[in-house]
């Protein structure tokens, strides 16, 4: 078996979600480097050996630059790169071949990961395997839109979200009448291309209805897999992320999401969202994030540790047999949910009953861990800067 301490692995992105990735792979004997161009919690864990903070990993060029620089400076020769925003898997897929030849890129090839950038060619493939999705319009002109008014409430979203996100701070927009779709139509052409811009139904449901299946893919089937409720998140409509998780038993997502990930010859880590629709009892698929995902440490609560089963492939370790998360795990982020929950007893929409029902019982907190507390306490001393930089 391959020493892991021989190797190790560099994060790109030190937040809640790059801290789960370092906890997974230092906890079990390697060393790892956190990169990133914000204020991160993950340089505070035990677990990080080596953290740089550089000015741009947004732009691919300067994402790329900053992580060969770093890795012929460290000595990181063969470490395995796990990038945690849809920006950086980007520019590790498209740049695959230059970043090979200083480390070991889980992150498939263009080919594959082009399926899951981009909406228009996600529901696209989706549509092609009869894979249900959202029925969604892309307008070429605001003239087009009055003609949608009787699928109202639509809702306007990118194709691309991180031509979007950075600008607004959300994931989409909803327009209950045409002047206001149109309102958001002229706003959202203002910051991204009009041809990104997408006009989707929206479908009824709560937290209940939202699920997700996730998975580490290999060789055309889930070499593990979990499948789960995504609760709440924050905003509570148009979710930028999870804030409290549980694990459940939906076997009817297995088979979409495997057909997708086959069909693009996908390899790694990767969530597929979907949302069931109460009108034809169906869930339709809406997003697919070809990365580690904000919850996925409820995954090495609920016996399967996606990270370090990546970081043991790619050092060709055995894989294991096939493993699939337990239900009835539960995971939370309270420094969102918190205040989510509060907006959603304020508004009427949660019953204290039910919110004081649904804290029983958390098996694994986003950012807490006895082992390794300091990035909580981070964590809250950064709370102002979080709030202005990415709105929680």
């Amino acid at each position: 078996m391959t020493d892991l301490r021989q190797a190790g692995a560099v994060v790109v992105g030190g937040d809640y979600q790059g801290l789960a990735i370092a906890r997974s792979i230092g906890r079990r004997g390697a060393s790892v480097c956190v990169i990133d161009d914000e204020a991160s919690i993950a340089r505070f864990s035990r677990y990080v050996t080596h953290y740089l903070r550089v000015r741009d990993l947004r732009d691919e060029s300067h994402c790329v630059a900053a992580l060969l620089g770093m890795g012929r400076r460290l000595g990181l020769a063969g470490w395995v790169v796990f990038p945690t925003r849809e920006e950086t898997v980007a520019a590790c897929s498209r740049h695959r071949s230059e970043l090979s030849r200083l480390y070991r890129i889980p992150t498939p090839e263009w080919d594959a990961v082009q399926w899951a950038w981009d909406k228009r060619n996600t529901y696209g493939r989706a549509r092609a395997l009869g894979i249900p999705t959202p029925r969604t319009w892309q307008p070429s002109d605001p003239s087009e839109l009055p003609a949608l008014a009787r699928h109202l409430p639509l809702v306007i979203k990118p194709a691309i979200k991180e031509h979007f996100f950075y600008e607004t701070k959300a994931k989409a927009w909803r327009a209950d009448t045409i002047d206001e779709l149109l309102r958001a139509y002229r706003e959202a052409a203002a910051i991204t291309d009009p041809g990104e811009i997408l006009v989707q139904e929206l479908i009824p449901g709560t937290g209940r209805d939202r699920v997700a299946y996730c998975a580490f893919f290999k060789d055309g089937r889930a070499a593990a897999s979990m499948t789960v409720r995504r609760l709440r998140q924050h905003p509570p409509q148009f979710g930028r992320a999870s804030t409290l998780v549980e694990t459940v038993e939906l076997p009817a997502l297995e088979e979409p999401s495997t057909k997708f990930l086959s069909d693009i010859g996908y390899y790694g880590l990767v969530e597929l969202e979907y949302m069931f629709d109460p009108r034809d009892r169906i869930y339709k698929l809406l997003d697919v994030n070809a990365r580690t995902w904000g919850y996925h440490s409820l995954g090495a609560a609920a016996g399967v540790d996606f990270p370090a089963l990546l970081f043991a492939d790619q050092m060709g370790e055995t894989p294991p047999p096939a493993q699939r998360a337990r239900a009835g795990v539960r995971w939370i982020r309270l420094l969102t949910d918190t205040p989510t929950a509060l907006r959603e007893l304020a508004a009427g929409r949660l019953g204290l009953r039910a919110y004081l029902r649904s804290l029983r019982g958390l098996d694994t907190e986003a950012v807490l861990a006895r082992d390794d507390p300091l990035p909580f306490v981070a964590e809250a001393a950064l709370l102002p800067y979080l709030i202005v930089q990415k709105g929680y």
